[in-house]
């Protein structure tokens, strides 16, 4: 509507008084940024925004600024081949994602508590590990109680024990006179699975045969899981864990079709699951690259377009024990990533999940942080929201790609199980983990709460030992904080034997303004191996303040022009003080006499704890 006599705009330009930005400015304000940084070299040509791109594990190249003149492969649309703008074309609209929780205690009393208090609380289906050391199947029904199972499916996580856990699953649906014909969730069949994380051969073909027997009968009953988890939690890159999960479906959909399924009833009977991960950009990407991938294979094996059903669940491998509360915010990353890439079903597991069986406050944050993304900032209220972004676009297509390589490196193996049984899946995924065991261990890869910003007051969370689900012998299973937390239950037990945790004296050299940031560089540092840092400021004599102070090992902090002048004469001082080492906050340098070792960003800091551990005696 417009006032009489004028004519409205024909389009609204906004700030339409300033010129167009162009690409060479803003190159010209990077190089100016880097120069004054000195990170731009004086004889480098070429465009200065490349010195700030990074690479993935699967060496992506990742830009630091992406525009409209970055071309990629068509995304298509919602509900349509190649699904990489998802599986249904109204998405999540209207009816979100389905909030998918774990439960895997023994006792059916107490699970069955948890399970009806998630389902009343927003919970919408229930993931159950069975048999083993977790719920005994004979206790199913009494785990199931008063659960409307018609309304919430149940996905079976039952190890070998699939056979055995369907027979008890069914059972339990027809006591409550649940259709056969509407019977959801799935039987949790994965044998590739178990070879992966046992190191056993495990046949596909009985899995396959039960799938196909019940697919006539129970025709929205999934049977299968392609699971990405173990190459995952392995130290996998996101390349690898999609690589081998399209392998393994593979697999499954050749022995389903041999067991007499059609291609498209074979696929009907699988299930994917995927780690999400606080990289959300990545984890976005691999859910949306996964779709494009089974597309591909499906339309190769002549089947009519079918999208791939996906269970995204938060990483196991980014959770601590140390400072686990920092949990939630890791979760909360992973889950919006999981939805905003379109995944059907996501868990998050609670915060407490590594370190045993989560309490009921932690299984309720979990249950929240889903319910918040999904009605309070209505994130499923659009469908496919990074659709179109130029990052995101161009990550997808690069990361289908790089996948695309490992599958078909795998199927020239001889197929999943071959390259599992030959060892060259472990090895491919040792080559990576080497990788970002180094980024960890420079906190390149930083770890709040552990290898950045520790809390040594914290104190320690307890709680019920969880089954384990790793048998031995397979893949290994590792989280990125392990190694740091190692160092922390050595100071713990030093703290327990002789009331007090090992201490380093940070020796400040020069006024209070040369030496605050190394000194909070290193108390940092040191507290991330549960070395409890004295800094006594600003002093006037530190070998004095290094005697009553009763550490044996120091460290100078203070700024490059200071360590000229002092270090040398310092750190004689403190060695004749008594000093076992001293270290020095700073690059490493030979001018520097008497100095036992090197602290600085980028720093190898699990050796350098390890090392000043060792030399305090600290078994």
């Amino acid at each position: 509507m417009t006032q009489a006599g004028t004519t409205a705009p024909e389009e609204l330009v906004l700030a339409a008084e300033f010129e167009a930005p162009r690409r060479a400015d803003w190159q010209k304000l990077v190089a100016g940024v880097l120069q004054k940084s000195g990170k731009l070299p004086e004889d480098f040509s070429g465009a200065p925004e490349s010195l700030l791109a990074t690479r993935t594990y699967d060496g992506i190249e990742i830009q630091p600024l992406y525009t409209a003149d970055d071309d990629t492969v068509p995304a298509g649309f919602p509900g349509l081949a190649p699904f990489v703008r998802g599986t249904r074309p109204e998405g999540a609209v209207g009816t979100g994602w389905d909030v998918r929780v774990q439960h895997a205690h023994s006792d059916p009393a107490v699970t069955n508590k948890a399970v009806l208090a998630d389902l009343e609380n927003g919970a919408s289906s229930l993931w159950l590990r069975v048999g083993g050391a977790a719920l005994p199947l004979a206790s199913l029904a009494d785990a199931l109680n008063e659960v409307y199972l018609d309304l919430a499916p149940v996905v079976l996580d039952p190890g070998a024990d699939y056979e055995a856990a369907t027979s008890a699953l069914l059972d339990v649906l027809g006591e409550k006179n649940i259709p056969d014909s509407e019977v959801t969730g799935n039987l949790g069949a994965d044998p590739v699975t178990l070879r992966a994380r046992t190191g056993t051969a495990h046949d596909i073909a009985p899995a396959a045969a039960l799938a196909a027997r019940l697919a006539a009968k129970h025709p929205k009953l999934r049977a299968i899981v392609a699971d990405g988890l173990p190459y995952h939690e392995a130290g996998g890159s996101d390349a690898q864990e999609l690589g081998a999960a399209i392998a393994a479906g593979v697999a499954y959909l050749r022995a389903l079709t041999d067991a007499g399924l059609s291609v498209e009833e074979a696929a009907a009977r699988l299930e994917f699951r995927f780690a999400a991960t606080a990289d959300q950009f990545l984890t976005i990407a691999k859910l949306r690259a996964a779709r494009r991938l089974w597309a591909r294979v499906t339309e190769v094996s002549g089947a009519a377009p079918q999208g791939m059903k996906q269970h995204a669940v938060t990483s196991s491998a980014m959770l601590t024990q140390r400072d686990p509360w920092v949990n939630m915010l890791r979760t909360t990353v992973a889950c919006f990533a999981a939805g905003v890439g379109g995944a059907d079903a996501v868990t998050v597991l609670p915060f407490d999940a590594a370190i045993g069986i989560p309490d009921a406050f932690a299984r309720r944050i979990a249950r929240n942080t889903q319910a918040i993304l999904l009605e309070e900032t209505k994130l499923s209220g659009v469908i496919d929201p990074a659709g179109g972004s130029w990052y995101v676009e161009n990550l997808t297509d690069a990361l289908a790609n790089a996948a695309w390589r490992e599958f078909t490196e795998i199927e020239r193996q001889g197929g999943i199980e071959a390259a599992l049984d030959s060892g060259f899946i472990r090895d491919r995924l040792a080559e990576t983990w080497e990788k970002r065991s180094k980024r960890l261990a420079t906190r390149k890869d930083p770890i709040t709460g552990v290898s950045e910003f520790p809390n040594l007051a914290e104190k320690r969370v307890e709680r019920e030992p969880a089954p384990s689900i790793v048998d031995g012998g397979g893949l290994p299973r590792v989280r990125y904080a392990q190694p740091f937390e190692e160092l922390r239950d050595r100071s713990d037990a030093h703290l327990a034997a002789h009331g007090e945790r090992p201490t380093i004296f940070l020796a400040t050299l020069g006024p209070l303004a040369s030496h605050t940031a190394r000194a909070m560089f290193a108390s940092n540092l040191f507290q991330a191996g549960g070395i409890e840092p004295v800094n006594p400021g600003e002093v006037s004599d530190p070998v004095a303040a290094f005697r009553e102070s009763g550490a044996s090992v120091a460290c100078l902090c203070g700024s490059d022009s200071v360590y000229a002048e002092q270090a040398d004469d310092v750190a004689a001082g403190l060695r004749e003080a008594g000093a076992k080492a001293v270290l020095l906050a700073g690059k490493p340098a030979d001018s520097y006499r008497g100095i036992s070792g090197f602290a600085f960003t980028g720093c190898d800091a699990l050796a350098v704890l390890t090392d000043v551990l060792e030399t305090l005696g600290v078994k």
